[in-house]
C-alpha cells in the first residue's frame, strides 16, 4: 500500500517521550495483573472460601480497574500523542509524564497505607484514604498537562488528506474527547450539592466525564485498528477522506456535553440517562462503519505473512471482543454481572488493539521486534480467556448474580450458577496468563534498551 495508515517516525525527542509513556503503561498492566489474579481467585467458587476478607476483593478491584483501564489507556494515549506532536513544549511533556508516574505509584501503594474503605463507583472506583486521592489527583494533573501539550504541539494534518493525515485527525479527536472529559469532571465537582457523600457523590462526580472517556478509548482503538490493518497487509475499502469523516462522526456526539450540563442538574435522572444514551448511540457513529470496512478488508485479504501474524491476531481478537461487548450492552436489564460482561468485552477489545499496536511500535520506537510465534499466540490466548470470562458473566447474569460482590455474597444457590461463575473464573485465569505473557514479551524487549534510531 503506497499510502499507509501509519505515522511517519518523528524526531528522537518525541520517540524518547513516547517510549517513556509506554514504560508507564506496561508497568501499570503488570501491577494490575497481580491484583487481577487475586481478584479472580476471590470470586471463583470454592477458592473464594479460602479468602475470608471480603473487603480484599473490593480493594483489589479498585486498584485493578484504575491501573488496567484509566492508567493503561491514558498512558498509551501519551505514547500516540507524543508521536503525533512536534518538539514544542517538550519539557511540559516530561513534566506531565513525571506527574502521571508519581500518581500511579501512589495509587498502587495506597492499599498498604491502611483500610481503604473502597467505593465501587462507575468508571473510576476509589479508595477512601488520603494516599489514594493524592495519587489520583497527581495522575489527573499529569493527564491535563499531557492533553494541553498535545493540543498545543499538533502537526498539520495537511491539505491533501492522506492515510497518515486521517490517523493524525483521529488522534486529535481523541485529545479533544479527553479535554471534554476533564471539563466534565470539573463541572460535576462544582455542581454536586454538599449534601451528597459516599458512593452517591463519586457516582455523580465521575458519571459525565467517565462516559466521555469512553469516546477517547474508542477513538484510540480505531486508530490502532487502522494501523494494525495496515501492518498486517489488510487492504481497506475506504479512502482516507472517508476515514477522516468517520472520526469526525465519532467526535460529534461529545459536543452535546455542555447542553446536557446546562439543561439538567447533575443529580437528575435526565442527566444520568442522557450520558448513557450519548455513549450507547453516539459511540457507534464511528466504530460501526469502520469495523464493517475493516472486517470486509479482512475477509478479502490473503494469508498474513508470519512476521505480521501478531498484528492480525490482535486485530481479529480486538474486533471480536469489542463487538461481543457491544451486543451484550443491549441485553442489560437490572444491576447484575451482565453489566461487567458488557464492560469487559468492550474494554478488553480496546486493550487487545493497544497490545497489538505495541508490537508494531516497539521497532518503531527503536526497540527489538517480538518473536512472531509467541506474540501471535498471546492475543488469541488473552482474547479466549476474556471471552470465556464474559460468557460466564452473561450466563451468571441470567440467574441474577449481582455485580461487584464476592464469596458467599454472590448467592450461588444452584449448580448452574456455580458452573457459570466457574467458567468466569477459568476464563479470568486464562486471560491473566495471556496478559502476563504480553507484559513478559514487551518487557524483555524494552529492558534491552533502545537503539539510536527508530525504524518504521
Amino acid at each position: 500500500m503506497s499510502d499507509s495508515y501509519k505515522l511517519p517516525v518523528p524526531a528522537e525527542t518525541q520517540c524518547r517521550l513516547a517510549a517513556a509513556w509506554l514504560w508507564l503503561g506496561v508497568t501499570a498492566l503488570l501491577v494490575s495483573g497481580i491484583f487481577s489474579l487475586l481478584l479472580v481467585l476471590s470470586r471463583a467458587p470454592f477458592v473464594s472460601s479460602l479468602i475470608p476478607w471480603l473487603d480484599f476483593f473490593h480493594t483489589a478491584l479498585v486498584v485493578h480497574v484504575d491501573l488496567s483501564v484509566l492508567v493503561w489507556f491514558l498512558a498509551f494515549a501519551g505514547v500516540l500523542w507524543s508521536l503525533n506532536s512536534t518538539d514544542r513544549f517538550i519539557r511540559v511533556g516530561w513534566l506531565a509524564l513525571g506527574l502521571a508516574v508519581a500518581g500511579t505509584a501512589i495509587m498502587a501503594l495506597s492499599p498498604f497505607t491502611g483500610d481503604g474503605h473502597p467505593l465501587m463507583s462507575n468508571y473510576i472506583p476509589v479508595l477512601q484514604i488520603p494516599a489514594f486521592f493524592t495519587g489520583l489527583l497527581c495522575f489527573t494533573c499529569g493527564v491535563v498537562l499531557l492533553v494541553w501539550r498535545s493540543m498545543s504541539a499538533i502537526p498539520l494534518v495537511g491539505q491533501r488528506i492522506s492515510s497518515a493525515g486521517s490517523l493524525r485527525f483521529g488522534l486529535n479527536t481523541a485529545t479533544v474527547a479527553t479535554a471534554m472529559a476533564m471539563m466534565g469532571f470539573i463541572w460535576s465537582w462544582l455542581m454536586i450539592p454538599d449534601s451528597f457523600s459516599g458512593k452517591a457523590y463519586y457516582e455523580l462526580l465521575f458519571w459525565g466525564g467517565g462516559h466521555l472517556l469512553q469516546f477517547t478509548y474508542t477513538l484510540l482503538m480505531l486508530v490502532a485498528w487502522l494501523w494494525l490493518a495496515n501492518a498486517s497487509h489488510v487492504d481497506l475499502p475506504v479512502t482516507p477522506r472517508v476515514v477522516l469523516i468517520m472520526f469526525g462522526f465519532g467526535l460529534f456526539a461529545i459536543f452535546f456535553t455542555p447542553i446536557i450540563y446546562f439543561s439538567y442538574p447533575v443529580t437528575s435522572g435526565e442527566h444520568i440517562s442522557l450520558f448513557t444514551w450519548l455513549m450507547r448511540y453516539g459511540g457507534s457513529l464511528a466504530s460501526l462503519p469502520l469495523s464493517l470496512a475493516i472486517l470486509y478488508g479482512l475477509l478479502r485479504s490473503d494469508k498474513c505473512p508470519a512476521a505480521q501474524r501478531p498484528f492480525r491476531a490482535a486485530l481479529i481478537s480486538s474486533m471480536l471482543l469489542f463487538g461481543l461487548g457491544g451486543v451484550i450492552g443491549f441485553m442489560i436489564q437490572g444491576s447484575n454481572v451482565t453489566i461487567p460482561a458488557h464492560y469487559h468485552g468492550s474494554i478488553v477489545g480496546v486493550t487487545l488493539a493497544l497490545m497489538g499496536l505495541t508490537y508494531v511500535l516497539l521497532p518503531y520506537l527503536g526497540y527489538g521486534t517480538p518473536k512472531p510465534r509467541l506474540a501471535g499466540l498471546q492475543p488469541y490466548l488473552y482474547g479466549l480467556g476474556q471471552m470465556l470470562h464474559v460468557i460466564g458473566l452473561v450466563w451468571s447474569g441470567g440467574y441474577g448474580v449481582q455485580r461487584k460482590v464476592a464469596g458467599a455474597a454472590q448467592g450461588l444457590d444452584s449448580v448452574q450458577e456455580v458452573a457459570a461463575m466457574g467458567l468466569m473464573g477459568l476464563g479470568g485465569l486464562i486471560s491473566i496468563i495471556g496478559g502476563f505473557l504480553f507484559v513478559w514479551i514487551v518487557l524483555q524487549i524494552m529492558l534491552r534498551g533502545r537503539t539510536a534510531h527508530a525504524s518504521a
